[in-house]
């Protein structure tokens, strides 16, 4: 029997529309590229309640604990058998439940981005709160990253804030970038630091701004014909509820970038709005979608294993991509929800996925079900 941990099962939960999800999505067909074994498997999944959404996971590997940001709190999972050893709330100190993105700094500190209640940070029981009244771009935090000299970068809906610890002060660069609002942050080798926006890729090395747009080659074409997504920011945020479906139908915006990592060679990967996944080698972009293997075009989530192989959580599932095989994996092979927003890399070869519903946990050899113990 698969284990199923109920998390925040104290909690009401009255519903949540950030994001809808499509019905259809749920029976999409998974392409799979490379017919070869693939030995990875569901292993095991923990729920966390119908209607809350899993946004964000992050490894603090110094505790061997790992934190999972849902939509009505924030979670410490022991790394050895899996069992909860704290669960926060505003109560407690959060600065809203609803935690879009977890971050763990050089120092220990942990970081929380809220939709709508500033950021947190937390360790050894002391939390702070940031707002704008300090000095925080917005209420919306969705990405962090952190330089080399500690400084922290703080993606929000307003711009983005470098924060610098030896002062506690924040700087906004808003004009800057090409456009406002920031989903994904990255640092590279050099300390060049990349945006994910909702109007494309900025980069800033200390000095000078540049930015690439799907005009550049950010994204894939629009093959399938989709329409246009109307969900940007435009100066309101009644709009920003995040919904990739219109009517029914999926939509079409490769500028907006819902996540950003830059791998160990320094290639920017970014997950676009209906344009898949895109990889800048530093003088263009290629773009990889439904065609080549990706489970879906809405790419929500990146990931880099130690071996160099990547994990896309995506609108129609989970993908994996060694560089030349691609495997996909939705709800008929365990996944709790197509739409996968977060995924955590593990020591010993295993995964997490965070979707609505909880973590599915996806690892290499044989299942419970292979291994001949009950349904």
């Amino acid at each position: 029997m698969r284990n199923l941990l109920l998390l925040l099962a104290a909690f009401v939960v009255v519903g949540c529309s950030d994001p809808q999800e499509s019905q259809s999505d749920s029976t999409a067909l998974i392409k799979e590229v490379a017919e070869v074994e693939d030995p990875w498997k569901v292993i095991d999944a923990f729920e966390v309640g119908r209607e809350v959404y899993v946004r964000s996971l992050a490894l603090e590997p110094k505790a061997n604990t790992i934190w999972v940001g849902t939509s009505v709190g924030v979670h410490e999972v022991a790394l050895a058998d899996q069992s909860p050893l704290n669960t926060f709330t505003r109560a407690d100190g959060l600065a809203n439940e609803y935690v879009f993105s977890i971050f763990v700094d050089h120092d220990g500190y942990k970081w929380f981005g809220t939709n709508g209640g500033g950021s947190s940070r937390y360790k050894d029981g002391d939390w702070q709160v940031f707002f704008p009244m300090h000095g925080l771009a917005d209420y919306w935090i969705y990405s962090f990253s952190q330089q080399a000299d500690g400084k922290v970068w703080i993606g929000t809906w307003a711009g983005a804030n470098l924060w610098d610890p030896a002062t506690g002060e924040f700087k906004t660069y808003f004009d800057e970038l090409v456009n406002e609002w920031v989903y994904g942050i990255g640092v590279d080798s050099k300390q060049r630091v990349w945006f994910g926006t909702e109007g494309g890729v900025s980069m800033f090395d200390g000095q000078n701004w540049q930015a690439w747009t799907h005009k550049e080659g950010l994204g894939a074409s629009n093959d399938e014909h989709l329409p246009i997504s109307l969900n940007t920011g435009l100066g309101t945020r009644s709009r920003h509820d995040l919904n990739v479906v219109s009517e029914g139908q999926m939509t079409y915006n490769p500028n907006y970038i819902f996540c950003i990592h830059v791998d160990k060679n320094d290639q920017v990967w970014a997950g676009t709005w209906g344009g898949g996944v895109s990889r800048f080698d530093g003088e263009q972009w290629h773009n990889y979608s439904i065609k080549d293997g990706l489970a879906g075009n809405v790419v929500y989530s990146i990931a880099e294993a130690d071996d160099g192989t990547f994990w896309f959580g995506t609108n129609r599932g989970l993908s994996r991509f060694d560089g030349e095989r691609w495997h996909s994996y939705g709800r008929q092979d365990g996944l709790l929800s197509e739409h996968v927003y977060a995924i955590a890399l593990l020591p010993g070869d295993e995964v997490w996925a965070g979707t609505r519903g909880g973590v599915t946990r996806f690892g290499r050899g044989e299942t419970e079900q292979d291994s001949g113990e009950d349904q």
